[in-house]
């Protein structure tokens, strides 16, 4: 996507609140088709409650602040380098191993000698992963935050500019949608318990699938 490295998308002068305006236009358009096959396969296999959901949207939403921070750091202190060296399909390998592990942690968690503690702390992982890595999708709207943190010439002025960003970001459909989806996952296993077992396997499959296609893409 070539406008995904051009620097005049941006005006000169951009404001904080422009750049928290960014992430909204991403946060409520762009974001939702990208990650809903991700996070909705993960939410939908993992069976958890409503509160779990919560909490995976909660972590996948701070997994994304934390990339455009990191992203607008990194363009502060080097430039346009950064938009240079994710055109090479950094983003697309990056989503592509997160959304395998996802998957992998379905299928272990799915065994009966899995210690339930261990699987539950390390099930945090997956979603914040996620969030992290969908955050690199070569788009127009992160094109524009690279180039303004960039012109900013300055590793804390791009820090800030990446977390506004990602702030518009976090409102996103998604924060309705998974917990909906959860609770759809939750009727179909209502008196249906061996159910249970072919949707996790289900998901696990989709995302290890998903991950499959985006390293593909790099190749």
């Amino acid at each position: 996507m070539d406008e995904f490295f051009n620097p005049a998308l941006i005006p000169q002068e951009t404001t904080l609140f422009a750049i928290w305006l960014l992430g909204v236009s991403l946060g409520l358009t762009a974001c939702t088709v990208t990650c809903l096959p991700f996070m909705g396969t993960w939410v939908l296999g993992r069976g958890g409650s409503q509160m779990q959901a919560l909490r995976d949207t909660a972590l996948f939403v701070t997994g994304r602040i934390i990339a455009y921070s990191l992203l607008g750091a990194i363009a502060g202190g080097a430039g346009l380098w950064l938009s240079e060296a994710m055109r090479g399909g950094t983003g697309n390998a990056v989503i592509g191993l997160a959304s395998i592990a996802a998957g992998v942690w379905l299928l272990r968690a799915d065994k009966p000698h899995s210690p339930c503690s261990a699987v539950r702390g390390a099930g945090s992982t997956p979603p914040l992963l996620m969030g992290f890595s969908l955050s690199l999708t070569p788009c127009a709207p992160l094109a524009s935050l690279l180039a303004v943190c960039a012109t900013a010439g300055s590793v804390r002025l791009g820090m800030t500019n990446g977390m506004v960003f990602g702030l518009g970001a976090a409102l996103t459909p998604l924060l309705i949608l998974l917990p909906l989806i959860s609770l759809l996952g939750k009727n179909l296993r209502d008196n249906r318990e061996w159910i249970t077992r072919w949707i996790r396997w289900g998901a696990a499959a989709v995302l290890i699938l998903l991950g499959l296609r985006r390293l593909l893409l790099v190749l």
